[in-house]
């Protein structure tokens, strides 16, 4: 599908754009005729032919600069694709109170602000291009499956799902639609760094991919290419819906091998 230009003349926003999936988002975005803005604290990795964006989804300024930044440049906004996010592992009993509200404040909070400010160019947006505007959360399948060790994460992905659905709600009539993707454990930066911190990362990432029915990682790309199709045109009778890219770790139940 990269050799479409199904988002020409669409102008888009991706936060945590410059690393992982939100890299391989903008630049499938661009490759597929939008202008793309990319929203992150380091913008080192950002997708050449993107407008790179120095903020902080924490910072409610940084962020209403950055949108405005971006609507100024390509003179409209239809696409926001929600992405920037941490992890955290753990029990209930590993975090302490101040790690809770970090790891809300990035991956929920950080994604109320962005729609705070996106709202009133996006309206604008769909009423010159019905079906074209959207949000996209990136979501988890943490959110959907209880995943050891994942408290913390999975309750903030969680509301992200419960977000999604609440917004679609209530932008379904201005003509904003808002999905989520749901990865399972994706080859990210982020999934690496927690590999290199394990005491046998090979035996770390073989079971990692064995909880995965097709006995593999999710990539960036694939994820990419279910946000792509969310915010394309061709989903125009898409709102409320949460995408898995998981390999079929939610819906499957396979018996072991022989």
């Amino acid at each position: 599908m990269t050799g479409t230009q199904d988002f020409a003349g669409m102008a888009a926003l991706v936060t945590g754009g410059a690393s992982g999936i939100g890299a391989a988002v903008a630049a499938l975005l661009r490759a597929r005729g939008a202008r793309v803005a990319v929203l992150d604290r380091d913008t080192g990795g950002a997708p050449e032919g993107t407008l790179a964006l120095e903020a902080d989804v924490t910072d409610d300024v940084s962020v209403r600069t950055a949108v405005a930044a971006a609507v100024a440049e390509f003179g409209a906004l239809h696409t926001v694709v929600s992405n920037a996010g941490v992890g955290a592992t753990g029990t209930v009993a590993d975090n302490g109170d101040d790690e809770w509200r970090r790891v809300l404040d990035v991956n929920v909070i950080g994604m109320v602000r962005i729609a705070r400010h996106a709202l009133p160019h996006l309206r604008r947006a769909a009423a010159a291009r019905p079906g074209a505007v959207s949000v996209t959360h990136t979501c988890s399948v943490a959110a959907t499956a209880g995943i050891p060790q994942r408290a913390l994460y999975s309750a903030s992905k969680g509301a992200v799902l419960s977000l999604t659905l609440a917004m679609a709600a209530d932008h379904v009539r201005e003509g904003i639609r808002v999905n989520c993707v749901n990865p399972g454990t994706a080859d990210t930066p982020w999934v690496t760094r927690l590999l290199e911190r394990a005491e046998d990362p090979a035996a770390e990432r073989a079971a990692l991919e064995a909880r995965q029915p097709t006995g593999r990682l999710v990539t960036a790309d694939e994820v990419a290419a279910a946000v792509a199709y969310l915010a394309s045109p061709a989903a125009a009778a898409v709102t409320g819906t949460a995408l898995a890219v998981d390999g079929g770790m939610q819906g499957l139940r396979l018996r072991p091998p022989r």
